[in-house]
């Protein structure tokens, strides 16, 4: 039963990855239905604070004179990526191919955003607190939806992901500026924000159901691996440090994340037309 399972899901991963479950009008009904119902979801559900106990990261040493080092020097991976990625996508004759040339614009404020990571996140783990943390997750709520926007470009319309790039990077952002103005209240939520993340990465699955224009959609399933691989770090973070004393899950799932925007770069560098480019 369990190996019978398990074909069955590593064929539907294949079958997401060359994006040829559903016709282009079914997929366009399952992003609706996926956004009406990940935007209802917080209305629905109780507040959720952000428990204090989110500060208290594993790994507390100090080192080279920075506290918290493992957290913070970690951070580097981003900040790498990001220059990297910025590099390749402005260079004169850059290797990678686009369609459409509007479609590089929401690679760039991704890019551009895990820089921001690196810089928001370095400076939050110096000194863990939730006024500090808003810096952290604005930049990811912008790298998340900027993504969207570049699979909605590139499976359903350029227009369409054009006109809905500002957008969702005002919802993304919006929900880390909602989640920490309740917090001022004394009432933290994190409903909306928490709802941002889930959306975008179950809006990446359901889009890869459309037709490809690219070679190589199967990266974009590593790079939801490399992000659950990050949550799962996260999560055990103090069980991760306890084990040995040398990393803690926090580190390591900077690195994964980190490792995530990588993939991406380098799907836009192997990857090729699947029709001529404009």
């Amino acid at each position: 039963m369990e190996t019978t399972i398990a074909v069955g899901v590593h064929a539907f991963v294949l079958s997401l990855a060359e994006g040829s479950l559903v016709s282009w009008k079914t997929g366009i009904w399952l992003l609706a239905a996926v956004t009406i119902l990940t935007a209802a979801a917080p209305l629905l559900a109780p507040p959720v604070p952000q428990p204090l106990s989110y500060h208290q990261f594993a790994d507390q040493r100090t080192w080279l004179g920075i506290p918290n080092f493992g957290d913070v020097v970690s951070n580097v991976g981003f900040a790498l990526v990001g220059v990297w990625g910025l590099v390749v996508l402005l260079a004169h004759g850059a290797r990678v191919a686009f369609v459409d040339p509007r479609e590089k614009c929401p690679y760039l404020i991704m890019f551009g955003g895990m820089v921001l990571v690196a810089a928001g996140s370095s400076d939050y783990h110096l000194a863990p607190d939730n006024s500090r943390l808003m810096w952290d997750r604005l930049p990811m709520a912008m790298l998340f939806m900027a993504l969207v926007a570049a699979m909605i470009m590139e499976r359903v319309s350029v227009r369409a992901g054009l006109a809905l790039l500002p957008v969702l990077l005002l919802i993304g952002m919006g929900s880390v500026v909602q989640w920490e103005r309740s917090e001022q209240h004394g009432v933290g939520d994190l409903r909306f924000y928490a709802a941002v993340q889930i959306y975008a990465v179950i809006t990446l699955l359901v889009i890869l159901l459309l037709p490809a224009r690219y070679t190589r959609s199967r990266d974009l399933v590593v790079v939801v691996g490399f992000y659950l691989l990050a949550k799962t770090l996260e999560t055990f973070d103090q069980p991760i440090f306890a084990s040995g004393h040398l990393v803690s899950g926090h580190t390591l799932k900077h690195l994964a994340a980190a490792a995530a925007g990588w993939w991406i770069l380098r799907m836009l560098e192997k990857r090729r037309p699947l029709v001529a480019p404009a």
